[in-house]
């Protein structure tokens, strides 16, 4: 049996009754919102949803695309390298002639290449060093001799360190997969407590790079931030990322809280930074919040069942499709920045009212955002007012993405060491990546650096 709760059925009851119905139904209204809620419409990020859930996708025009490369798409393919470069060539030559069977000589001047890439027979290379120890014949007292410079105390070398540190910190390996993966490919004994200690040897051969690295944001024009939820030792944690143009820094702090901000950048940045609309960014003064965020946040409106509602988040969305187009084009190279400004000005003039007739409207669910969102203003059009600035903060989300597999793969940290290595790790891997440098031959150098007690080498991108 169904009754529907009307404001007739609401009147006949006492005040008390009509304050909880009231109060119930509002309630119901929120959670059937919340329900609602995905990827697609809300700040979740993807990595929340339930992997069967089905995805609300926008319908495509015209024909479904057939799966794999469409036409007109670029082939990907592995470039050959110069035959110097090889190992080995052998030339192959054909003896007589297919059709008739007379002998051929000479030689082709442009021969059809076929490369082969193989690997070595893997076997790792095991040094002794035996120290002999000698009486002195006048005093008796016994002398040892010493290892070398850049010979470790430990059985572990440059090489195989900072391979290690990279399959936990780089492939996101658990210790035991490490562990079992060095056991099986180098056949050396290896177990979970050694590849703890080669992990504290990369964090210890790290910190200078990182300290330099941290040091330049303070002096970028733009920086791209987030952060996500981990955990140290049971302990909520959050872990933050900022990304420069060529390099990015990643740091664990116990809080999301407005001080992590001035810990990670220092006093002196005066630039933007790109960012959705958490409150502890407001602090930096200059900012630009991410359009994608918002184009969720208007893909809320348009799910939401007030017909109000609906009609000013479809005509939010109505040009927001229109300003990425815009932006693109000016990307692309088919316009010029003063046509693009001149293009958004409509748009953002636009965009500005509808906030403002939002922030009026009388509905809860639409005064909040559009008054935040037409009171900092500024923070949604820097990217019109000042050129090289991005309009979303789709960098830093990219960046923090290979942190976040790693935290549901190990779970956060277990202690402030094991902090300490995944912050310095995740800034030499993605700042190697946007420098197109090999992460494994920084880590050996700046291993073999730490092991010799010499200065390592920088992270920092040239002036």
């Amino acid at each position: 049996m169904s009754l529907e709760i009307t404001e007739d059925l609401i009147a006949k009851q006492s005040a008390e009754a009509q304050a909880i119905i009231r109060l119930l139904l509002t309630r119901l209204a929120e959670l059937e919102a919340q329900l609602g809620q995905s990827p697609q419409n809300s700040s979740q990020p993807p990595s929340t949803q339930h992997p069967h859930a089905k995805l609300k996708r926008p319908k495509r025009d015209g024909k479904q695309r057939k799966r794999g490369g469409q036409k007109g798409h670029q082939k990907h393919q592995r470039e050959l390298i110069p035959p110097e470069q090889c190992d080995e060539v052998i030339p192959l030559q054909p003896d007589a002639c297919r059709q008739c069977g007379t002998p051929l000589t000479g030689s082709d001047a442009e021969p059809i290449r076929h490369p082969v890439w193989e690997l070595p027979e893997i076997k790792p290379l095991v040094t002794e060093y035996q120290q002999h120890r000698l009486a002195c014949p006048c005093c008796g007292i016994t002398t040892c001799a010493s290892l070398p410079p850049g010979v470790p105390n430990g059985q572990s070398g440059p090489r195989l360190v900072a391979f290690t540190g990279l399959l936990m910190g780089h492939f996101r390996q658990s210790k035991r997969r490490a562990s079992l993966f060095l056991q099986d490919l180098l056949k050396m004994p290896c177990c979970a407590s050694l590849t703890v200690k080669m992990q504290n040897q990369v964090a210890a051969a790290l910190p200078v790079p990182y300290a330099q690295l941290q040091d330049r944001l303070g002096k970028q024009t733009q920086l791209f931030m987030d952060e996500s939820p981990t955990k140290q030792a049971n302990q909520k944690a959050w872990l933050w990322t900022a990304v420069a143009p060529l390099f990015a820094v990643f740091a664990i702090f116990s809080s999301r809280k407005g001080d992590a901000l001035p810990k990670l950048l220092g006093d002196s940045f005066q630039g933007i930074i790109n960012c959705d609309r958490a409150k502890m960014y407001w602090q930096a003064k200059r900012l630009q919040w991410c359009w994608a965020h918002l184009k969720r946040d208007f893909q809320a409106l348009i799910d939401h069942p007030d017909k109000q509602v609906q009609r000013l988040g479809h005509d939010l969305m109505r040009q927001v499709k229109l300003m990425f187009q815009h932006w693109r084009r000016y990307k692309e190279g088919k316009i010029r920045w003063g046509t693009f400004r001149r293009s958004m000005s409509p748009v953002r003039q636009e965009i500005n009212a509808l906030l403002l007739r939002g922030k009026f409207s009388g509905n809860k669910r639409r005064i909040g955002m559009c008054s935040e969102l037409y009171k900092h203003r500024q923070w949604l059009w820097n990217f019109v007012d000042v050129n090289g600035i991005e309009p979303t903060n789709n960098t830093a989300e990219r960046a923090l993405r290979p942190a976040v597999i790693y935290r549901k793969l190990s779970f956060g940290t277990q202690s402030e060491s094991g902090s300490r290595f995944v912050e310095r790790m995740r800034t030499v891997s993605e700042t190697c990546r946007l420098q197109n440098r090999s992460a494994y031959d920084y880590l050996t150098k700046a291993v073999t650096a730490h092991f010799s007690k010499q200065p390592p080498p920088s992270l920092a991108p040239n002036p």
